[in-house]
């Protein structure tokens, strides 16, 4: 049988790479914040062009899985998180090759692969678009995210990860088991920080033709939501250690954080 901080460990592991891997999937979308609530859209300077509040869809999970990461640091350590920092990048790569392959392989019969036809008026354009006509081209450009994507999105996540398990294990040993806001937060605000700009300049200015006036302000805005959000979750972060410390009782929680701070990365 498992002991308890076993299976909590197998349940943060769980959430930790099921949420990693959904944000990875759906970040090719990048979607309005304004429109979503259905505001007028903010506008601001950023490169000598006017930006609005755009997002990338995965900056909806990023800041639950920063924050996944600073409970497993706080009691696994360091070794925890890169653990499950190098299972996720393999798992998310692995995700891209099943998906690759499933791009591959030709449609049914039944499924809708008409391509707008040559020559098509603006009417008849606008009737095929109306709706999905083309159901493999739709899967491919929404699961075909290219080399440079995959790189920048694999290079961010690690180095964002392996940051945050950093600054993070150097706050709690300036502040001891007290302050859990401020090294959960601290960490996650400095991590996300680098890892809201090396995905946008590796995959769409390196790999793709965003100008760096794109990647500053999609980047900038991203940052900022992560910023607020990972604000707004520290009452969940004391209710998570709450649930934890019930579930482990009192006494293992607090002996497998302080065993967790004083570990070195290599044991």
């Amino acid at each position: 049988m498992f002991k308890r901080p076993q299976l909590l460990f197998i349940f943060l592991a769980g959430f930790f790479v099921s949420n990693a891997l959904i944000a990875e999937f759906m970040g090719v979308k990048v979607f309005s914040l304004e429109a979503t609530f259905g505001w007028e859209p903010f506008k601001f300077m950023i490169g000598g062009a006017e930006r609005s509040f755009d997002l990338t869809a995965g900056v909806l999970l990023w800041p639950v899985v920063f924050i996944m990461t600073d409970i497993v640091n706080d009691y696994y350590g360091v070794k925890g998180v890169r653990i499950l920092s190098l299972l996720s990048s393999a798992l998310i790569a692995y995700g891209f090759l099943m998906f690759s392959l499933g791009m591959e392989v030709t449609p049914s019969g039944f499924w809708p692969t008409s391509h707008i036809p040559a020559g098509a008026t603006d009417a008849e354009k606008l009737a095929i678009t109306s709706k999905v006509a083309d159901m493999d081209y739709a899967y491919r450009l929404i699961f075909g995210q290219g080399l440079w994507i995959i790189i920048g999105s694999l290079t961010a996540f690690l180095v964002g990860q392996l940051l945050d398990a950093q600054v993070f294990k150097a706050i709690k040993k300036s502040t001891g088991d007290k302050g859990i806001w401020l090294r959960a937060t601290g960490s996650t605000l400095i991590s996300q920080f680098i890892d809201s700009f090396v995905v946008l300049f590796v995959a769409f200015y390196l790999g793709g033709n965003w100008t760096l006036g794109m990647v500053l302000s999609i980047g900038l805005v991203n940052y900022l939501f992560k910023f607020v959000v990972a604000i707004a979750l520290i009452p969940v972060l004391y209710l998570i250690h709450g649930a934890i410390s019930a579930y482990l009782g009192a006494d293992v929680a607090k002996s497998m954080r302080e065993a967790a701070a004083t570990s070195s990365d290599e044991q």
